[in-house]
């Protein structure tokens, strides 16, 4: 229940919930997914694929797109249940919108990344794993966000079930300096290698271009050449 003397606190669960969240897990839809996201000196890009899966087993959905807008300037992924990430990323957009209005000013992505950390350890959200990425006075940033709550910040991350593949291809491709062009390419390309093992992952791409004062959203039913995005 939310504290009526601090409306910037998170929403916390019912005491009771714990009990049920692993229950009918076999019929939730779940993203499974491979999410990546690159921070660079003039923006940020985030890559996923669009395949949702009942128990891991069956594709559920071909065409979700697993990249929301949270204010302007910054996007978060949707990893984990999708009735959870869509109840999440809906949640943090409301009190993004009610922390820029009362104060009038943009919530840093600092604050924003807390925020979501809050809210992933307080709120009844089946597992997730979601990325942020965003921009803001103090440059570009990219942060994962675990189910617990934590809150980490790199130069690029991987959230997911084919992780390990995007990630053995990133650690290969980036470098301190790539530009907007490159990062899109390299998000790209781990996406599809980790689609071409992990059978949560496939069905396209949706690649989100995040920078001052724009996130630019593109969707792909198939994968599309990496050179060409």
């Amino acid at each position: 229940m939310m504290d009526a003397d601090n409306p910037y606190d998170p929403e916390i669960a019912p005491s009771d919930w714990g009990e049920h969240a692993g229950e009918d897990q076999e019929n939730v839809n779940k993203t499974g997914t491979t999410t990546v996201g690159i921070a660079t000196d003039d923006g940020v890009v985030i890559a996923t694929d669009r395949r949702a899966s009942l128990g891991g087993r069956f594709v559920s959905n071909k065409k979700v797109v697993k990249v929301e807008e949270i204010h302007p300037s910054a996007a978060m992924t949707l990893v984990g249940s999708v009735g959870g990430a869509q109840s999440f990323i809906s949640s943090l957009r409301a009190e993004v919108n009610l922390y820029e209005a009362r104060r009038g000013e943009e919530m840093s992505m600092t604050a924003l990344s807390t925020l979501a950390g809050n809210f992933a350890r307080g709120g009844p959200y089946f597992a997730i794993n979601p990325i942020l990425g965003g921009v803001d006075d103090e440059g570009s940033h990219v942060f994962s966000i675990d189910p617990a709550g934590g809150v980490m910040k790199d130069d690029y991350t991987v959230t997911g079930s084919g992780m390990q593949v995007a990630y053995g291809y990133l650690e290969q491709s980036w470098h301190d300096d790539m530009s907007m062009s490159e990062a899109k390419q390299a998000a790209a390309k781990a996406v599809i290698s980790a689609a071409e093992r992990d059978t949560g992952s496939g069905n396209g791409l949706v690649l989100c271009e995040v920078t001052e004062g724009d996130v630019s959203i593109t969707e792909y039913d198939d994968f599309p050449n990496p050179e060409e995005v």
